[in-house]
């Protein structure tokens, strides 16, 4: 009797709108993302072994390149809480968890993760992710400011960037293997594609 009465709501995507404060309060067994309130689960088995060697290829080339400065990387699961307004728990709808982010702003930092945009998101794609990083995330990411967005598409071995220019995101053209890629938010910083994908 003692557990059900102290058991926390189950969250259900198809309807409600949920807050961070909600976000929480629930002791789940998968990662959830609120995106504008809706809840968006992760997906039940763990990330495919390409995902995971392009993640460590990717932040260990952007750790070696910070490190020493004031921007730092962090990887999922890890909270960015992106505010409209009032950095209140009861006010933030949206909570996302990116494959990889840049945070140059410590005052951004708390002990929760991110408050407010990272200078860069890196999102690697999975199977039945692609609406929610492509049309969802896309369009909080660069309504919240985040100053670059990176898509890479693992089986395709691509690389496609957006660059927010007053407000809206640029899309650069599609990379691939042969490809330097460079950053507009961390400058001088170069990632060679072939080291990358030819690693997996």
């Amino acid at each position: 009797m003692e557990k059900s009465k102290d058991k926390v709501k189950e969250p259900f995507s198809a309807y409600g709108s949920y807050s961070y404060a909600d976000y929480l309060s629930w002791q789940l067994d998968e990662m959830v993302e609120l995106i504008r309130g809706k809840v968006f689960r992760q997906a039940a088995a763990a990330p495919r072994r390409i995902h995971e060697e392009l993640t460590v290829a990717l932040v260990t080339r952007i750790h070696g390149y910070l490190k020493g400065g004031s921007c730092k990387v962090y990887t999922a699961p890890f909270d960015v809480r992106l505010p409209d307004s009032s950095r209140k728990h009861k006010d933030i709808d949206t909570v996302v968890q990116p494959d990889l982010c840049v945070v140059c702003n410590p005052e951004k930092l708390d002990e929760l993760g991110c408050v407010g945009a990272p200078d860069l998101v890196i999102e690697i794609l999975s199977p039945g992710n692609n609406k929610k990083e492509l049309q969802l995330k896309y369009a909080v990411y660069e309504a919240s400011g985040v100053k670059e967005y990176w898509v890479i598409h693992p089986d395709e071995r691509t690389l496609l960037i957006y660059t927010l220019e007053t407000g809206n995101y640029r899309p650069s053209r599609l990379y691939t293997m042969g490809d330097r890629v460079m950053s507009e938010v961390l400058l001088g910083f170069e990632l060679d594609l072939d080291e990358v994908f030819g690693e997996l």
